[in-house]
């Protein structure tokens, strides 16, 4: 699955007074039919995209679909796959924040009435970079509640890991044979003298939380101790360990120069640059959680030589082709984004509208360098990968496909298929 995104973060900074919309900063409410038109002439199939959050849920119960009803018409006129990000790192005004407790809830309630609208979508990211969402908002003080203690991350990740899990599980009774690609962001801590050893260990730990709780993987045993001395309860633990659905899920992952981090001997870390790579970095992760991988997110901008992001691009590709060659089945990969974006460059925490050069597009809509590489990319490759070992096929019912008798028959397989496994195959007669 080749693919690329629209930007859709909308956190608040300024503690709440001031929204960072990026769809409305990249132009996509006024050019989102030129945008799907990009997309088509990338030769892409598939395209990471959702509704803004906050124009939407604009109470309990309450919805406003315009916008969405016609994004997603023209999505589906033009047979793109979307893999539907429902929050990207940010809620609206009358939710307050991801301290919330009534977030998971409300979340769920949304989720479900997106799926029942839209019962032709099939692929979803219900919370994008659950870690990076608890740690922007709650351990750093950048976004959202601003919060910088222990405790406030973890009511913010338990919070956004329960409103993921309650999102699959509902859209699972609307379409059977949904697939959820959860967007994590992948790091690695690097201890840069031996007093850093066991504070980067700790970090490497705390890195898997967000996932470990999302797919019901026990937790290790220090970051059990952790949750439980940061406020989560062990009711709210078994909560996690008794909805596993990793069995729907790929384990989508990003990577950028910036996922590697060098660790002081006082806990405090820097940005290593590339040490490891996606490939290295990739195969922890999977041998954890062994799951099907997309690469869900890289970027980089495009420098003075205007050749940066096309050798960043043919490295990333090079490690996902390393990630395939060495027997973890990956079945995508994701220039991110479109568009080139806005503010960046420091991280949403200023509103200084400042372009950020990193897209496959410029904001005037003109294709970069990267971009035409990226076009070339899909077109040498996209006929050779099937025909591959370790490069699965994934069971997407395209949009123009949704409701005829295939998809029927899937939807009708995967649901017999949930219920034995909640309840144990059936047992035949006389047997």
């Amino acid at each position: 699955m080749f693919c690329t995104g629209v930007e859709n973060s909308i956190p608040t900074i300024d503690h709440g007074r001031t929204r960072i919309d990026q769809m409305e900063s990249c132009g996509h409410y006024r050019y989102w039919k030129e945008d799907f038109r990009l997309v088509q002439e990338m030769g892409l199939e598939y395209l990471r995209y959702g509704p803004p959050l906050h124009k939407t849920l604009l109470g309990p119960g309450r919805y406003d679909w315009e916008f969405t009803d016609l994004a997603f018409a023209e999505l589906k006129r033009l047979n793109i796959v979307p893999i539907v990000d429902l929050c990207h790192f940010g809620v609206p005004d009358w939710l307050g924040n991801f301290q919330n407790p009534d977030f998971p809830a409300q979340f769920e309630t949304y989720a479900r009435a997106f799926a029942e609208r839209f019962p032709w979508v099939q692929l979803y990211t219900p919370v994008n970079e659950m870690f990076v969402c608890a740690s922007f908002s709650a351990r750093f003080g950048w976004w959202n509640e601003q919060l910088t203690s222990d405790e406030g991350f973890v009511t913010a990740l338990k919070h956004i890991v329960k409103a993921n899990v309650l999102a699959m599980r509902t859209i699972l009774e609307v379409r059977p044979d949904a697939i959820f690609v959860q967007s994590e962001s992948s790091e690695y801590f690097h201890a840069e003298n031996p007093a850093a050893i066991k504070p980067a260990e700790i970090l490497n730990s705390m890195r898997f939380l967000s996932l470990d709780l999302n797919y019901g993987r026990r937790v290790d045993s220090e970051m059990y101790e952790y949750l439980l001395d940061n406020g989560m309860t062990r009711a709210e633990y078994h909560f996690f360990l008794e909805n596993r659905l990793k069995q729907h899920c790929i384990l989508g992952n990003d990577y950028y120069i910036t996922n590697e981090h060098r660790v002081a001997a006082d806990g405090s870390s820097r940005a290593s640059g590339e040490i490891f790579g996606y490939d290295e970095i990739t195969r922890q992760y999977h041998d954890r959680y062994r799951l099907p991988v997309m690469h869900t997110e890289t970027n980089l901008a495009q420098g003075p030589l205007g050749t940066e992001a096309v050798d960043w691009l043919w490295k990333q590709w090079a490690n996902v082709l390393r990630v395939r060659n060495n027997g973890v089945p990956i079945v995508g990969f994701t220039w991110y984004s479109l568009t080139d974006q806005i503010d960046w460059d420091t991280a949403l925490r200023e509103k200084n509208n400042h372009v950020n050069p990193l897209g496959l597009y410029d904001l005037d809509r003109k294709i970069r360098p990267v971009g035409e590489a990226y076009k070339k990319l899909i077109a040498d490759w996209r006929d050779v990968l099937p025909t591959q070992s370790m490069c699965l096929t994934v069971p997407v019912v395209m949009p123009d496909k949704a409701g005829g008798e295939h998809a029927r028959d899937q939807q009708t397989r995967a649901e017999q298929m949930n219920r034995e496994l909640e309840t144990g195959p059936a047992v035949q007669e006389g047997a």
